[in-house]
């Protein structure tokens, strides 16, 4: 008789943590529907001091997406065209999309092999590189890629030497910490992300800007609402429409008041994929004093490897993806953009070897070991 068929495996299991919490979304949809104010309701306020309570920030602006919050902290620093701003290769391409939008010009660095977060050296070779070529560099995106911190010690110090602002990528972070400090706290400001699948995220799209500079929060309110001055009929500055709905934001307080939880859950999914795949793929690499919220659970199969391992994993029903397949320096839209040096070899060699697994708090231990087992199977094959 054949062994019966695995049941399906969800890549981010959110119907369970709805069933967790189901009756406590319901009130909170129900408030914003009681109260009516679907815009700029009082769920905002309070969503904006519970995230800024959360990872330390001095502040908190809720935000319609991850992408509008990088663009919104890139309009209040007034970047324009001749500027250059410096974000990695190796990352989704919203990092690079936000300062294509303000006419500036994206210089790509390189990433590190154990972290896949921005080399230093990688980027210094870039501000050199731009300023040789007539540009004027402002600032550097770092990012924080499958919910592990940029090396903010090394980084920091770069941006302070060269006089650059340092904003930090943190859409797939939020929740993580770097040696005692939370992701929101990094640089001038950070951009988070709260589209559905990352480890806090609404029932749409979200995000959040997080500052400890209260003239930059006011200038950020201000382009989020058609850059208002007094009223919304009073426009002082060019702005968008970039608010937080009321609703996402209620969804988004009870889902943070059991975030840590959900964090802890993550950690020990991480830990059984670790354990258990020693050996058999390259397994993700956590610096000392830093905390990853594991958005991404991504191993490395080297050698040419990956694209039969993946075909295995899919025969069995597992769902896997890759992130990411092309850089973005040689993405059609990017291709003209400079990158460090001579090229970026790390972030090349990323995109032919990683893929990520299933990674959610609910992943419960059978399933995890079929995963680790089908992988362990399809990689000695």
């Amino acid at each position: 008789m054949s062994k019966p068929a695995h049941p399906p495996i969800r890549f981010v299991d959110l119907a369970a943590q709805q069933e967790r919490i189901r009756s406590r979304i319901d009130a909170a949809i129900a408030r914003t529907l009681d109260h009516g104010q679907y815009i700029m309701g009082p769920e905002v306020g309070e969503v904006e001091t519970a995230l800024a309570a959360f990872c330390g920030a001095r502040n908190a602006i809720a935000v319609s997406s991850g992408t509008d919050a990088l663009a919104l902290i890139l309009m209040a620093k007034e970047v324009k065209p001749g500027d250059a701003v410096f974000c990695p290769a190796f990352t989704f391409v919203a990092t690079a999309e936000v300062v294509a939008w303000v006419g500036a010009t994206v210089y790509f660095v390189d990433v590190l092999e154990d972290t896949f977060n921005m080399d230093p050296q990688s980027l210094k070779t870039a501000i050199a590189q731009a300023r040789r070529a007539g540009h004027k560099p402002v600032g550097i995106i770092s990012v924080d890629l499958f919910g592990l911190a940029a090396d903010y010690d090394a980084l920091e110090p770069i941006a302070e030497a060269e006089g650059l602002w340092l904003l930090a990528d943190s859409a797939q972070s939020f929740g993580a910490s770097y040696k005692d400090r939370r992701a929101g706290t990094f640089g001038t400001a950070t951009a988070t992300s709260f589209f559905p699948a990352k480890p806090l995220g609404c029932y749409g799209d979200g995000g959040a800007v997080f500052t400890d500079d209260d003239e930059m929060t006011d200038v950020v309110r201000s382009l989020l609402f058609h850059g208002k001055g007094k009223s919304q009929y009073d426009n002082v500055r060019i702005g968008m429409t970039g608010r937080m709905d009321s609703i996402q934001a209620g969804i988004l307080l009870e889902k943070l008041a059991i975030f840590q939880d959900e964090i802890d859950a993550r950690q020990v999914v991480a830990n059984r994929y670790t354990d258990g795949l020693a050996g058999v793929v390259e397994t993700p690499a956590v610096p000392d004093g830093l905390v990853s919220v594991w958005a991404q659970y991504t191993v490395r199969a080297t050698g040419g490897r990956r694209d039969a391992i993946v075909a295995r994993l899919k025969e069995k029903n597992i769902p896997v993806a890759i992130y990411y397949p092309v850089a973005l320096h040689h993405q059609p839209a990017y291709r003209h953009y400079p990158a460090a040096g001579n090229g970026l070899p790390v972030s090349e060699r990323l995109c032919s070897e990683v893929f990520s697994l299933p990674m959610h708090p609910y992943l419960d231990e059978e399933t995890q070991d079929f995963i680790i087992s089908t992988l362990a199977e399809a990689a000695g094959s």
